[in-house]
């Protein structure tokens, strides 16, 4: 069990899965969030006319941060099982999961990156108030 990130290696098929269940859950998120944006992207990119264009492309600049703000967050929850320091007292903080007090604990707890979810709500508010900006427009 190394520092590095991409040193680490699961002790066991149990810690293995729990990796896995907590990529799926919370990087799979990001992930799917900017393909569906993507797909609305090229749907009023292609199936409508060029009054469409503005708001296709929008969409299109949305998917795009949406898969930059999944890769920062996918490159900081590879860190949760690999390091053995504790970088913020958000995780002495932690309440353990009900009924799961004495049960095994993989890496760090997961804490909802706070900073994250700002930075998407106020992405999505901005690209909203456009999007009604362009409607109204038309």
């Amino acid at each position: 069990r190394g520092h590095r990130a991409h040193s680490f290696r699961p002790i066991d098929v149990l810690e293995l899965n729990e990796l896995r269940a907590r990529n799926r859950t919370f990087n799979g998120a990001y992930r799917r969030t900017a393909i569906a944006t993507l797909g609305y992207a090229l749907t009023a990119l292609r199936l409508f006319d060029s009054r469409f264009l503005r708001i296709g492309i929008l969409y299109l600049v949305l998917s795009i941060l949406l898969f930059a703000l999944g890769y920062i967050r996918a490159r900081h929850s590879r860190h949760d099982f690999s390091d053995r320091s504790k970088t913020s007292a958000l995780y002495d903080q932690a309440l353990p999961t009900a009924g799961q007090e004495d049960r095994r604990e993989y890496g760090r707890p997961f804490i909802t990156a706070g900073r994250d979810v700002v930075a998407i709500g106020s992405l999505v508010m901005v690209v909203e108030i456009l999007l009604l900006a362009f409607v109204l427009q038309m």
